[in-house]
């Protein structure tokens, strides 16, 4: 299908969603078109206020929408913790689960628990939630796990001596493009211990390609040339809809933009980063983030499981 759209969006009533840094971008986009599918949304974002105003403008959209707020803070481990525990004391299914916020090319800065803020949010936060939610996504038939990366991953590398940008000079970008990485990574790793595990659950990947977003507030030149070659939003949300709910995106799967180097277009399945596809580095990168978050995956290392790529 070459032209997928929201118009393939199956019916989705019924089914109980999770979408992380929702209040704008490709996130709010995601939410809205899941909950006018009819899903059950919960927009899970750090600030109460854009939040807030995110749910009045999907329900401007869509009336009889179900979408509520929940705090949540990637950027501190106790908030992703009491978030979890919170949503599985009140919720008896997970379907969804979309792994999106994230920062991009800030100033050097730190998680409350001392990570290089991009590495500690859009990676280790994003992965000790999918740990702590994992009983609930089991728990549910035909759940799914979206990990949102970027096309910078291409240009990113794991420094397991420096995870943290603590002994080398600072670079935003590069320390981007390594979150990135880790995203692609950490989906494709936890599709193989899924697979290994006997698991229903499939954990999926995809990236916008090149999409106007507040995201860009701190990348000068990005923001400058959005107007003549990104996406808006909308666009640039489909290639993680359709990760997250097209019946032909398999356990593994990534998905992006089909033109112009996957950045702009309907989505397809995309080219995967060549070192996203380094299972060593994955299974190595996988043991690191469980022991800086003390989240354990409840989920056996694959032998010789190999899934989509």
């Amino acid at each position: 299908m070459t032209n997928w759209s929201f118009d393939d969006i199956p019916e989705l009533s019924g089914r109980t969603a999770i979408v992380t840094g929702a209040n704008c971008g490709i996130g709010f986009e995601t939410a809205r078109m899941l909950a006018q599918k009819g899903a059950d949304v919960v927009i899970a974002c750090r600030n109460h206020d854009k939040g807030t105003a995110a749910l009045a403008r999907i329900r401007e959209r869509a009336p009889q929408a179900r979408v509520s707020l929940a705090s949540l803070d990637l950027s501190d481990l106790d908030s992703v913790a009491a978030f979890a525990r919170d949503f599985a004391e009140n919720h008896r299914r997970l379907d969804l689960l979309v792994n999106n916020a994230g920062v991009m090319v800030p100033p050097l800065s730190r998680t409350k628990q001392g990570f290089e803020l991009q590495i500690g949010t859009n990676h280790l936060g994003h992965f000790a939630l999918a740990g702590r939610l994992l009983p609930l996504l089991q728990a549910t038939p035909g759940s799914r796990v979206v990990v949102v990366s970027s096309s910078a991953a291409h240009m990113g590398r794991i420094d397991f001596d420096d995870l943290s940008w603590e002994r080398k000079a600072y670079r935003a970008w590069p320390a981007y493009a390594q979150s990135k990485l880790a995203n692609s990574m950490f989906a494709l790793e936890l599709a193989r211990r899924l697979a290994a595990a006997g698991s229903h659950v499939r954990a999926t990947a995809a990236h916008p390609g090149w999409t106007a977003t507040d995201l860009q507030r701190t990348a000068g030149v990005v923001r400058v040339l959005n107007p003549i070659f990104a996406m808006q939003p909308e666009g640039g949300a489909l290639p993680t809809v359709r990760a997250a709910v097209d019946p032909e995106a398999e356990n593994g799967s990534y998905w992006a933009p089909s033109r112009w180097f996957e950045m702009n277009g309907p989505p397809a399945r995309g080219r995967l980063p060549r070192r996203a596809k380094d299972d060593a580095a994955a299974e190595r990168l996988w043991t690191v983030s469980e022991a800086l978050t003390g989240v354990v995956f409840d989920l056996p290392a694959p032998a010789s499981v190999r899934v989509a790529s």
